[in-house]
């Protein structure tokens, strides 16, 4: 199972459509899984009629995810963006602030990170650091 993380908290999973590998992908595709390793310009190019992205986050340590999210909201991406892994409550400010809608984490680290650690960084304009410095 696992557990969808939004500005509210923990979400029960609302897609319903499935994900296609980007490697599989057709022209119908409406939702992407793709991996941290993707081009983002590349990917770009080829969301025509997707809604939803789910960029996968290896390890907690690998931050591409955050550039692919960031890449694709300046090229004009407005579907839904979801980071899938290894993304910790700590990042959630910044997956917010690259682009994601909404992080998807495993039951064990939900277990581990309880919502309430979530909802401390849920206020994701809150948390940056460089508005605090310019006052």
């Amino acid at each position: 199972m696992t557990v969808i993380v939004t500005d509210e908290g923990f979400q029960p999973e609302d897609w319903t459509d499935g994900f296609v590998a980007l490697d599989d992908a057709a022209n119908d595709v409406v939702a992407l899984d793709v991996t941290s390793d993707a081009d983002p310009d590349d990917l770009a190019e080829r969301l025509g009629g997707v809604r939803m992205v789910r960029v996968d986050f290896p390890s907690f340590a690998d931050g591409r995810g955050f550039t692919i999210a960031r890449t694709l909201r300046l090229k004009g991406y407005t579907g839904r963006l979801r980071a899938k892994g290894h993304v910790l409550a700590d990042q959630y400010a910044m997956a917010r602030r690259s682009g994601f809608d909404e992080v998807e984490i495993d039951d064990a680290l939900a277990a581990r990170q309880p919502e309430d650690q979530w909802l401390a960084r849920a206020d994701w304009r809150a948390h940056d650091y460089q508005s605090r410095l310019r006052g």
